[in-house]
């Protein structure tokens, strides 16, 4: 498990910005936007993701919607893997597999086209940012639902006070611990 590489550290770490507040009252959101800005630090970020991962066992990288798919699509590039985007409900045109869960502020829900995932895939679950881990736990529990097995989690940013490591099957990556 990856706890963050010292030289990703304090340049990436300014490019986070904290918005209190958001999306309610004593939430402090972490703002990736930028980062995004930054195309150096974009590409860091996709390199050292890369670089984790590459050679490992993999069939596909997922992204969780939306800003996961940020992160997600270059990485999958630079593994030279198939995408799979993990989607907010109604935005997938063919058949789709559905899972529904609870957030800290509320309820939400993943969907994934039917066809996207085989049995006995391996999949690299990616966002932007790591909390509680009801999303990420949501995600593998889609996945599995289609016969494919969640290998590995990806974050920029990892908030450890709130223990979502500890919801996940499977080893976490993050490049930043706040």
């Amino acid at each position: 498990m990856n706890r963050g590489e010292p030289a990703a550290g304090p340049a990436l770490r300014s490019l986070i910005r904290e918005i209190p507040d958001f999306p309610a009252p004593g939430v402090l959101f972490r703002d990736i936007t930028p980062l995004l800005h930054e195309p150096a630090a974009m590409r860091e970020v996709v390199r050292r993701m890369a670089e984790h991962y590459r050679g490992q066992p993999l069939e596909a990288v997922a992204g969780i919607e939306s800003r996961g798919f940020l992160f997600a699509v270059p990485l999958a590039l630079a593994l030279d893997l198939p995408f799979v985007p993990l989607r907010k409900p109604g935005k997938l045109p063919a058949r789709v597999r559905r899972v529904d869960y609870r957030l800290e502020y509320g309820q939400a829900a993943l969907e994934v086209h039917e066809d996207a995932i085989r049995a006995g895939d391996r999949l690299l679950v990616v966002d932007d940012l790591l909390a509680t881990g009801g999303t990420s736990a949501a995600a593998a529990r889609l996945i599995g639902e289609l016969g494919g097995r969640v290998t590995g989690f990806c974050y920029v940013v990892e908030l450890g006070e709130l223990h979502g490591r500890e919801r996940l099957a499977a080893p976490v990556f993050s490049l930043l611990q706040l």
